[in-house]
């Protein structure tokens, strides 16, 4: 039998040609015939795995149905009622008040819109300063302790991240000593021939008094169109002092202690960038900068967007460093609306009112949060135009 004879063959009993599945392939031929098709799963077995799915998350959705679901429509339907903790507030001994707690936050003229105007302000201010502050700090210390030829690399990470896993109420407690009147804080100063405040009792504004050290404005006395026009019962003026020399204290504790956390997150994303990258770029003749720049930065967008985030959401809840060392004071100048929340609900007995401000809490974080991720996102180039 010639190479290019396609007559049928007999093997095994059965015919055979060189065109049969099983045949080597002639030249031109129509090739091997393709692997039958499976069909579809079937629906049974998809809805065996569903229902097994179900079964193992289902103790994590039961947790978190009774212990974060649940208590979150509880406070909803609280923040609608006048309730003072004293009886069941779903059994109708409450008085329903519907809207009327967060009118009262919003829009009603008194001491509720003033008092929880000035937390925003002030919280306004601790996260303008907190969150740059600390992503920035954390980024330097991440950089610093991921370099290669640093000795004691270990120990640093450690005596970074100390601060980060010390009790917050201690570390409070600690600055409270150190910016006493006469503290070390204080007592350094001195050193260099400069007078420090009363940290902790000062309730001027840092950019008030700044701008009355360039007689721009009078700090005592504002006058004009800072102090002719108010928003939600605080005169501009009061808006834009800035925030007190007390809280500035709060904002250098918060800083030094969640450093740490955040330096462990880029320290982390910075040893997951490929070498190759910056071996490339220190080929093309990048410095230290320009690398930082076009190659570390991009690499670490990600993990820039997490710690914002993060830093974000905890700044707008900061609660235990104003119980421990303020409460508010000097001035309601340290206030914040987790605190207001607070002390409105379990100090003057006003639970609605409190789980209202919590809600409207939540609703500013959900917010700034949106507009965090839409001014962070990653941009596409249009279709036609250069990139």
């Amino acid at each position: 039998m010639s190479p290019r004879d396609t007559s049928p063959t007999v093997t095994g009993g059965s015919f055979r040609t060189a065109d049969s599945p099983g045949a080597p392939d002639a030249p031109g031929g129509p090739g091997p015939a393709s692997a039958p098709r499976t069909g579809p799963t079937p629906r049974v077995g998809r809805r065996t795995e569903g229902a097994w799915g179900w079964l193992f998350v289902s103790p994590m959705v039961i947790v978190l149905g009774l212990f974060l679901v649940l208590p979150t429509l509880m406070a909803l339907w609280v923040s609608l009622l006048h309730w003072d903790g004293q009886s069941n507030p779903f059994s109708g001994q409450a008085e329903f008040v519907g809207l009327d707690n967060y009118r009262a936050l919003l829009t009603r003229d008194g001491l509720d819109r003033t008092l929880f105007a000035t937390s925003l302000r002030n919280n306004f201010y601790y996260v303008l300063l907190t969150v740059p502050l600390q992503t920035v700090l954390a980024l330097a210390l991440a950089l610093i302790v991921n370099q290669r030829m640093l000795r004691g690399r270990g120990a640093l990470r450690t005596t970074f991240f100390f601060p980060s896993v010390t009790s917050s109420i201690a570390v409070s407690t600690i600055f409270l000593f150190l910016f006493q009147g006469s503290g070390a804080v204080n007592t350094l100063l001195s050193w260099i021939g400069v007078k420090g405040p009363n940290w902790f009792t000062d309730p001027r504004g840092i950019l008030s008094l700044l701008l009355g050290g360039l007689g721009v404005v009078d700090p005592d006395r504002p006058s004009g169109l800072l102090a002719g026009h108010s928003f939600m019962g605080l005169s501009w003026f009061e808006w834009l002092s800035g925030p007190s020399v007390a809280m500035c204290t709060i904002i250098v504790l918060s800083v030094w202690t969640t450093s740490g956390t955040f330096m462990l997150i880029f320290l982390a994303a910075l040893q997951g960038i490929p070498r190759e990258l910056e071996e490339s770029a220190a080929i093309e003749g990048a410095n230290r900068s320009q690398m930082l720049r076009h190659v570390t930065l991009p690499a670490l967008r990600p993990v820039l967007f997490l710690v914002l985030t993060l830093g974000l959401i905890g700044t707008w809840q900061v609660f235990d460093q104003v119980y421990v060392m303020s409460q508010g004071a000097p001035g309601n100048t340290t206030l914040t609306p987790a605190f207001l929340s607070y002390s409105t609900a379990f100090g003057d007995a006003d639970f609605g009112q409190g789980a209202a401000i919590a809600f409207l809490l939540l609703a500013l974080i959900l917010t700034m949060t949106g507009l965090q991720r839409y001014a962070l996102r990653e941009r596409t180039a249009r279709p036609g135009r250069k990139q």
